[in-house]
């Protein structure tokens, strides 16, 4: 009986609309029983501490991750999914987008829960994961029945990769007068809530206290590239690798920085003193530095490069890599081997910008390579 009413209650509004012709604004969804979840939870080390950074929370449905929220000093985070899903500022759950008139073309027949159970909907097949450099995370499913389900997630571990995990936290942390740790706390709190601005500021204030406070110098740049002021976080990244020589995040942040804007000699830098830091836990640098060397017209060292990160990526979660190394491999003429480096990018990233180009030159590839005198 509940069912026949919500599915003639929903039909009624879509057929009074379309008849109008009117946009009043309010559609099925809006007279949804769902309205808003609230999703708490934390992340801890797998040793039961909380993480020493502000850990980055995504929530992947479909296989698509999104941003929801970070944590805090503590490990904790929230967030709330909404029916518009629009509500940004409190680090909303980014909802597949359903508009209005897909909402109102809807076939006749659609199920009850389609006007009734939006989130319970979209939240199906999702899941959240926590993002820190150095660590694997545990998942959690967000999946729900209904939104009288707890949102309580419980704890999301973090597993350190190995010697990756002693280099993503910096040694001066420990040393951070009370002052200067009260600060950087403030600021995470600022970053957890979006608040850049007052993120920058509470960041700012613990350097100026304890200078060599490498993370508050690296989550000062943070600060500042989501308040696009690129110049100024490329700074910061560079007083946190002078405070701490041996804490990682700065060298990956420095060498994605000098990439867009086409600075080869300092992605070239950067990326190599990653590379000499961690020469195991980090594929992504060697692809970093293959591009520079390339660039920069050192095909040896970019072919080096390229090979060592193919090696390294046991779980092809970087298909760029075979792409890199088949162009410079086609450079050098060696055409059998290019060849094979793109059927393998174009078998782990069909869908990428640039596949349609890469099958165009497939065929040329092959005809060389069966012929090396072929023009």
């Amino acid at each position: 009986m509940v069912c026949r009413t919500w599915v003639g209650a929903g039909l009624l509004l879509a057929a009074a609309v379309a008849a109008r012709g009117q946009n009043s604004g309010q559609s099925a969804i809006d007279k949804s029983s769902e309205r808003v979840v609230f999703f708490t939870g934390s992340v801890m080390l797998d040793d039961g501490s909380p993480p020493a950074d502000a850990v980055r929370i995504e929530k992947i449905c479909d296989g698509r991750a999104t941003f929801v929220a970070w944590t805090d000093a503590k490990g904790h985070f929230g967030f709330k999914v909404s029916a518009s899903g629009s509500d940004v500022s409190t680090a909303d759950a980014d909802q597949p987008a359903i508009s209005r008139s897909d909402e109102l073309n809807k076939p006749l027949n659609a199920s009850s829960t389609q006007y009734s159970m939006p989130i319970t909907q979209a939240l199906r097949n999702c899941e959240l994961h926590a993002v820190l450099s150095g660590y694997s995370s545990e998942n959690a499913i967000i999946a729900m029945k209904s939104t009288m389900d707890s949102g309580r997630l419980g704890t999301i571990l973090l597993h350190p990769l190995s010697r990756a995990s002693s280099l993503v936290v910096s040694a001066t942390t420990l040393q951070a007068p009370s002052n200067a740790r009260k600060a950087y706390e403030r600021g995470v709190e600022a970053m957890r809530v979006q608040k850049w601005d007052a993120a920058a500021t509470e960041f700012a204030k613990a350097v100026k206290i304890y200078p060599v406070f490498a993370i508050a110098w690296y989550q000062l740049g943070l600060a500042r590239q989501s308040r696009n002021d690129a110049a100024g976080a490329v700074e910061a990244w560079k007083e946190a690798q002078k405070s701490d020589a041996r804490y990682v995040k700065p060298y990956e942040n420095l060498t994605v920085a000098a990439d867009r804007r086409a600075d080869w000699a300092e992605s070239e830098k950067y990326s190599h003193l990653w590379i000499q830091l961690d020469p195991e836990d980090f594929p992504g640098a060697y692809l970093f530095n293959a591009v520079a060397n390339a660039r920069l017209n050192k095909a040896e060292e970019a072919e080096r490069a390229a090979r060592a990160g193919l090696r390294l990526d046991k779980d092809r979660k970087i298909p760029r890599m075979n792409y890199v190394l088949g162009l410079i491999l086609m450079d050098k003429k060696e055409y059998a081997e290019s060849a094979q480096c793109f059927r393998n990018y174009l078998e782990l990233a069909p869908n990428a910008n640039d596949a349609a180009i890469v099958r165009q030159q497939l065929p040329k590839l092959e005809e060389l390579a069966a012929n090396p005198q072929a023009k």
